[in-house]
């Protein structure tokens, strides 16, 4: 892309402004050509990577009306980190030299739900990953259940925020390249509806 976001700033403005053409219905449609598409073809230089849920409803370059090429995007049910995961973002970081790292949750998540399920006793699928998946929320849910905290929406921003620790945590490239401005990380929620995105949690430097 041209003028292609180089700090944390740029890029969570980038993403914030394209977010906001979604929710307005004015979006841009920006670096989908025919040219784009062959000019990509040898190199890829994405300014942000979205760690977010698989669910059908959250594609990201729609949400946040960008291109090809524009985000490194890694996905599984409910945003659950693997060694996988952090595998692909420090690629993100390491390699591809990206400035930002949005982990991105959504209202309504059936991943959260079937946490809370479980929890409860009431989970119905008995797949054996499923039931890994699951495992890796309910230390979320049970500290949620703790504070009082028993909604499901409350209790998916606490898992984006879990999540975004963790990240930071068990990744040195991701905490050393935070450290050293070059990085930053937010954590932000999804409506469904209304399409928009709300921050609830920021590492480094964005603003």
């Amino acid at each position: 892309m041209s003028n292609r976001p180089s700090t944390p700033q740029q890029a969570w403005q980038a993403m914030a402004d394209g977010n906001q053409r979604f929710v307005s219905g004015q979006l841009a449609h920006p670096r989908q050509d025919i040219d784009h598409r062959e000019s990509l073809a040898s190199a890829q230089r994405p300014f942000a990577a979205l760690f977010g849920c698989s669910d059908s409803r959250l594609s990201a370059e729609i949400i946040f009306d960008v291109g090809l090429g524009d985000l490194f995007v890694v996905r599984n049910a409910g945003q659950v980190i693997a060694e996988t995961i952090l595998g692909s973002l420090e690629y993100a970081v390491e390699v591809l030299g990206v400035p930002l790292i949005m982990v991105l949750g959504h209202d309504e998540c059936g991943a959260i739900r079937a946490a809370i399920d479980s929890a409860e006793g009431k989970l119905q699928a008995k797949g054996e990953f499923i039931q890994q998946m699951v495992a890796n929320i309910e230390p979320t849910v049970s500290a949620a259940y703790a504070n009082g905290i028993r909604e499901i929406d409350e209790i998916t921003s606490l898992h984006v925020q879990d999540t975004t620790n963790d990240l930071v945590s068990r990744s040195k490239i991701v905490r050393e390249a935070v450290e050293s401005g070059k990085l930053a990380i937010v954590g932000a929620n999804y409506k469904l509806v209304l399409g928009d995105i709300h921050p609830l949690v920021m590492v480094g430097q964005v603003s």
